[in-house]
């Protein structure tokens, strides 16, 4: 209670003065630290020394005439203070050095994905555990590590960063309502109850009518196949654990007497009521970082507890936020309110073509479509795809998502294989009808070969071959491959120094790394069929016989590129564009790429692909895991498996060989800016040290 008192009486300080505001007014206008404590019990992080963590919340206001901000669907509808501005607030928190004179005088703003905030370094209990991710390296840079909450639909707990977002209602008072879709698969057998969202860490969007026979709730046996709708009687809203007999009705969750079966496909449509004006957390991220970087204090007097001199700022986001970051520039959010740049560089990884679409009414950042899942939902991409500008031959519309050259950032986007199989990858360098696309002069696209949407690097620990099986993932590890970030950092930083005023003097000439992506036009991006001709014939292994497809998707009149209101769902399925697949070798390694030592010093072929077992929607794509099918280590095991791949004895001979074409290949990596030499060091060590031809 007296945390809430607070936080109300930080606002009410913040806000006196405000009635008289400009139209143009939004921003921070309060910054309120609430805590701050040695980082790690004060571990030394190279010469940037000892970090402490702040932690504390950010009190935002925008206003709808603002044109920086006119473009957040239902922000008009949402509620507003005396001087006409729509309030919200954000946890947040904050690395830094303890002397910011140690610092490099640059933010690195780590976008976490659903809340999740730093990517879990906050359960570290050492400066160890730290130092192998993005972050840690940004801490021996002496960089300013952010972090803030900006999806609104998450349910708080005490380690996640979750906006607190308004909710829009009419202007008479009465709710806003409209169609809300939810899918739900894989769930477990002789369940019988769920949130309607499908997923307990976040909140449901209201019924806005529970009588069930104003709602669709189907069945399917897969993704493709017919809807058959269950009969109103069936079914409720409200929580029922053990059945029908347990039912309590409300308006956030769903009933199925009969029980959940874990084959089938089931989805609902119905109306919601009270959306959260999602977009506003586009503003967050982008009127923290900007006041990080520019303003001495907040209208309240509080100083910057990080300024003045920040000179730089970056931000980076994985999958879901890969995909918000995408949309955070396009939309415009990289200019704050005052015409500044935000962001010199962005960092989007592992999002394909994917853009959150958070900016639209019953927004739902939590759901991703995929090949064998929610394949025709909002999230499934949506033109432009490309960076450049260019018109879309299938939609029509022409644009792209940097057209801002005075304030877009350097973009360096960083993809898997499982995004070109997933999430539509190909679209970033090719059109509908499969002709290729350039690439913007300010963005630079890599294509990490032979990783799926979640992989690691530098570990030459990989488990025993295999497909999924109800959708296990056989690959090596399950994160980021760190290594390939904690250089791109190092790129763009280097590449914004070179194209800035304020030039570092290693930076002086850089020119970063060209983009290595999959291309039509050297035969890299290919078709299925094409695809599936190359791939080993690897015994036991089928190759993939579906991607997830694309047609341009309709949900109304009121909806476009930019996000707005879907009047229409399902949506109605428009024609289609053409997908490419990534092309690979002889024994399954990709052709085009950043190849790391997994793949030029490879122990097996791994992909981005994995495939349902029969019994639960096979042969469809098995979510974003990848497979790995291990090399034989013998030519005597590979002839009799009927192996067609070299085996590693064949390859590297011995132990040595294996370690001196690591030593080689981690050269060859260093040369070409994908690799850090402490990395480089760290690969070989680990090479050395593996049991590779040992037995």
């Amino acid at each position: 209670m007296m945390k809430t008192r607070l936080f109300a009486s930080a606002l009410a300080v913040a806000l006196v003065g405000l009635v008289a505001a400009p139209a143009s007014s939004a921003r921070v206008v309060q910054l309120v630290v609430e805590q701050r404590s040695s980082y790690l019990g004060g571990a030394s992080w190279g010469n940037a020394g000892p970090y402490e963590m702040l932690r504390g919340t950010a009190f935002l206001v925008a206003d709808p005439r603002n044109p920086h901000d006119a473009v957040i669907v239902d922000l008009e509808n949402a509620p507003r203070n005396a001087a006409g501005l729509v309030e919200f607030s954000t946890p947040f928190l904050i690395l830094k050095p303890v002397d910011m004179q140690r610092s490099n005088h640059k933010i690195f703003y780590a976008v976490n994905n659903r809340g999740n905030n730093l990517e879990g370094l906050l359960t570290a209990t050492t400066a160890g555990q730290v130092s192998g991710t993005d972050a840690g390296y940004a801490m021996t840079q002496g960089y300013v590590v952010v972090d803030a909450g900006w999806e609104g639909d998450v349910v708080p707990t005490a380690t996640k960063l979750v906006a607190n977002l308004p909710r829009a209602r009419m202007p008479d008072g009465d709710p806003i309502t409209g169609p809300m879709r939810y899918e739900y698969s894989d769930r477990a057998s002789g369940t019988f109850t769920t949130n309607l969202e499908g997923t307990p860490g976040f909140l449901s969007y209201q019924a806005a009518d529970t009588d069930t026979d104003s709602a669709t709730f189907t069945v399917a046996d897969s993704e493709y196949g017919p809807k058959t709708r269950i009969s109103p009687t069936r079914w409720a809203f409200g929580k029922c654990p053990t059945g029908e007999a347990s039912l309590v009705p409300d308006d956030v969750d769903l009933c199925y007497f009969d029980g959940f079966d874990n084959t089938k496909i089931y989805e609902l449509i119905y109306q919601a009521k009270n959306p959260i004006v999602m977009g506003l957390g586009f503003a967050t991220t982008r009127d923290i970082a900007s006041f990080l970087r520019y303003e001495l204090r907040d209208d309240a007097g509080n100083p910057n507890p990080v300024g003045p001199g920040i000179r730089r700022a970056y931000a980076a986001g994985g999958s879901q936020t890969g995909g918000y970051l995408r949309d955070y520039i396009y939309l415009g959010f990289n200019e704050d309110e005052t015409g500044r740049k935000v962001f010199d560089g962005i960092i989007p990884w592992i999002a394909g073509t994917d853009r959150v679409f958070i900016n639209v009414r019953f927004a739902d950042p939590n759901t991703y479509s995929e090949q064998d899942r929610q394949h025709n939902y909002l999230q499934s991409s949506y033109p432009p795809f490309t960076y450049a500008v260019t018109t879309d031959p299938i939609s029509g519309i022409h644009d792209g998502i940097l057209k801002r050259p005075r304030t877009d950032p350097l973009v360096m986007q960083v993809d898997s294989e499982s995004e070109f199989w997933q999430l539509h990858g190909s679209l970033n360098v090719v059109d509908g009808l499969g002709k290729p696309v350039a690439i913007p002069d300010n963005a630079r696209l890599y294509f990490v070969g032979n990783t799926a949407h979640a992989f690691i690097s530098g570990s030459f620990l990989f488990p025993t071959a295999g497909t999924a099986a109800l959708c296990s993932n056989p690959t090596p590890g399950s994160g980021i491959n760190w290594e390939t970030l904690r250089a791109t950092l190092r790129n763009i930083d280097r590449w914004a120094e070179a194209s800035g005023h304020q030039r570092g003097d290693d930076a002086e000439g850089f020119e970063p790394p060209k983009s290595n992506y999959p291309s039509v036009l050297d035969g890299t991006l290919v078709t299925l069929n094409e695809a599936a001709a190359a791939f080993p014939a690897i015994p036991n292994v089928s190759f993939p016989t579906v991607y997830d497809t694309y047609q341009l998707l309709e949900f109304g009149p009121r909806f476009g590129p930019q996000g707005g209101v879907l009047t229409v769902e399902p949506p109605l399925n428009g024609p289609s564009y053409a997908i490419r697949l990534p092309q690979t070798d002889a024994i399954g390694i990709h052709l085009a790429g950043v190849h790391q030592i997994e793949s030029r010093v490879p122990l097996g072929t791994s992909t981005g692909w994995n495939i349902r077992s029969p019994a639960h929607h096979g042969p469809n794509l098995c979510v974003l895991t990848g497979s790995y099918f291990p090399f034989a280590a013998t030519k005597a095991e590979r002839l009799l498996s009927g192996d067609p791949r070299p085996s590693l004895q064949e390859t590297y001979v011995n132990h040595d060989g294996f370690v001196n074409a690591v030593k080689a290949a981690a050269r060859e990596l260093v040369r070409e800016r994908f690799l850090l030499e402490a990395d480089a060091d760290a690969d070989v060590d680990a090479a050395e040290a593996s049991n590779v031809l040992l037995q």
